[in-house]
């Protein structure tokens, strides 16, 4: 199983990104996928949530929206307004036995992708 996150980069403070991340040896459908960061010297943190419908952290809510396409397996988090305090790595996750009082949790998750840095200019 392997989750490769992409689209990460160097923006501007109010652009927009768009990341995704793409599974291989596995099938979204059916499961939970989420997106969470870790900006420097904090511990990860929980950003978006998908199964039939959306979570979201307050921080990123109304900016932030997670889709996924279950044909190509992918899962993405189109990322508006951008400001320096959302400059991180994001990380994909994705489980199957996850309940909702757990979908915050990055301990409900299976697997990992790799990680992709966000970086925000002021």
């Amino acid at each position: 199983v392997q989750l490769q996150a992409s689209g990460g980069g160097l923006v501007q403070t109010g652009d927009s990104l768009r990341l995704s991340c793409a599974a291989s040896g596995y099938s979204f459908r059916n499961t939970v996928t989420g997106w969470f960061r870790q900006a420097p010297g904090k511990e990860r943190e929980f950003v978006a949530a998908f199964r039939w419908t959306e979570y979201y952290a307050d921080s990123v809510k109304g900016r932030f929206t997670i889709s996924r396409d279950n044909a190509k397996n992918t899962v993405y988090l189109q990322m508006a307004s951008l400001k320096p305090e959302d400059t991180a790595v994001y990380y994909c996750a994705a489980g199957s036995r996850i309940i909702t009082s757990t979908i915050r949790k990055e301990t409900a998750y299976d697997y990992w992708g790799q990680g992709t840095q966000v970086t925000v200019s002021s």
